[in-house]
């Protein structure tokens, strides 16, 4: 048994770490300020034993003592982290500075969130981990993008200027239960246009492509990760089963039984055209891929949004 922080872990896939962490046994502190995550994500954990809660912006320094850390904490949809962009940045950038400081007082173990965000729009297609990427650093996106890449900097400075023990990897789209409903993504989106009978907005013409990591795989990978002793990464994690924007919304109509029509709107500046995951290194060193297809992910998820909007 450990003792694991986790910030962001009030969040969607923070919430969703909280809860497997304490499955095999961990004591968890869940640290969140509730700028895009949800309490009703963790009220199933309170009454746990092992879970503690703690209300702290990460941009602020914290004194706790754990084992390991996970730092997940950020907004990560453009709609919350283009709200506030210097916030943003001062999250990835002084929220990493914070807990890596934590981290090297207590000599631990500390996993480092990134995104599929750091390749930009990718001119390699699928990105493995040694694509450096193509960012625009002065663009709408760059506070969340540049953001993050300057967080691994940080994290690998650390790692060879004080020999920190990190871990580092980047999360492709990731869909499932207790997406924000109005975090402006676009399987979240989908549904709840779907489900509502409101117009399916696709942006540009739908022919853009994404790889969809239902969350519990990702889950599984984050802590696989963590665990092992070997690899430092970055490593890639998400599905590289790759769809188009149209083909999602037809299966999202398909599957919620929606008559929503379908509508096209321009698409917004440096949305990327094309993102799929290389995941063989994971494969190699984590024993690591995706297990849920994203037909049976869309349904829970679409189970999940039916309830959360009290619809049909």
């Amino acid at each position: 048994m450990k003792r694991v922080l986790v910030t962001g872990g009030a969040g969607f896939i923070g919430s969703h770490l909280c809860e497997r962490l304490l499955a095999r046994g961990d004591e968890v502190l869940c640290v969140d300020n509730f700028f895009t995550s949800r309490r009703q994500n963790i009220a199933h954990l309170v009454g746990n034993p092992q879970f503690e809660f703690m209300r702290h912006d990460i941009t602020w320094p914290l004194y706790v003592e754990v084992d390991r850390i996970f730092n997940l904490a950020c907004p990560a949809s453009p709609v919350h982290y283009q709200f506030d962009p210097v916030q943003t940045t001062k999250t990835s950038v002084h929220g990493a500075i914070n807990m890596l400081g934590l981290a090297k007082r207590l000599k631990v173990r500390i996993l480092q969130a990134s995104t599929s965000e750091v390749y930009g729009d990718p001119a390699q297609h699928p990105q493995t981990e040694l694509y450096w990427g193509n960012v625009n650093p002065i663009g709408p996106r760059a506070c969340y993008d540049e953001g993050k890449r300057c967080a691994e900097t940080l994290f690998f400075d650390y790692y060879r200027q004080h020999n920190l023990q990190i871990r580092v990897i980047r999360i492709f789209n990731t869909y499932g239960p207790r997406m924000h409903p109005n975090d402006g993504r676009v399987v979240s989106n989908f549904i709840a246009q779907a489900l509502k009978g409101k117009p399916i907005t696709l942006f540009g013409t739908g022919s853009q492509s994404r790889s969809f990591c239902y969350v519990d795989d990702l889950v599984t990978g984050m802590i696989a990760m963590m665990d092992q002793d070997e690899l430092v990464g970055p490593v890639n994690l998400g599905n590289p089963g790759e769809f188009t924007i149209l083909e999602l919304a037809t299966m999202v109509k398909e599957l919620t039984g929606s008559k929503s029509e379908i509508v096209f709107q321009p698409l917004p500046q440096d949305d990327p055209v094309r993102r799929r995951p290389d995941i063989t290194l994971a494969k190699a060193k984590l024993h690591w891929e995706p297990t849920i297809p994203l037909r049976d992910g869309l349904t829970r998820t679409i189970a999940f949004f039916r309830e959360l909007l009290s619809v049909g």
